[in-house]
Order: C-alpha cells, then structure tokens, then sequence
C-alpha cells in the first residue's frame, strides 16, 4: 500500500530503523525533503516515496541528534536534578524601605 504525501513535521522510520522528520513538500517539483536524526537532509520524490517502506513514528524523545549537541554542550550535568534557590517574592511583601 502506498504511502500518502506527509505533512511537513511528521516523523517515519525507514526499514533499517533510521528514524527521519519531513522538512519540506515542493508540490510543483514532486519532491520531499527529508532530515534525518543525525542531520542530514535528503530529498526524494513522489513516485520513490509512494514505493517506500516507511512507517509513520513519534519523534525521538533527544531531538539534539540533528542539532549536532553533545551533553557537555550544555553547560551542566543533565542527570542531576537542578538545584532552586529562588526566593520566594512573598518575602518581600511586608517589608519596609
């Protein structure tokens, strides 16, 4: 059974297990831009997408794969819950100049 054209946004996974998001729809080329997990991007037409295996997915729960972050891009340990030192404003709120 064929596949229909997708929207841009939905996510499929090809036979191998490669997981894909579509980033673009060209009507009047027939194509379909695809990006992959790992960022890269390819373009297939209508007839090869129609006799495609693909299947439709969620999207990954780590959307960096296609950012190109590694953890220690972010500037701290993931892992570990973040610590609250916020104050409370309801402190403030009798308090005198």
């Amino acid at each position: 059974m064929p596949l229909p054209i997708p929207m841009i946004g939905d996510w499929f996974q090809a036979p191998g297990g490669l997981v894909f998001e579509v980033i673009a729809v060209d009507d009047e080329d027939g194509t379909i831009d695809i990006q992959h997990f790992d960022g890269t991007v390819e373009e297939t037409d209508f007839d090869a997408w129609e006799e495609a295996e693909y299947r439709p997915t969620e999207p990954p729960e780590d959307y960096s794969g296609s950012l190109d972050i590694e953890r220690e891009d972010y500037g701290m340990d993931l892992d570990r819950a973040a610590k609250q030192d916020w104050a409370n404003p309801l402190d403030y709120l009798d308090s005198t100049d």
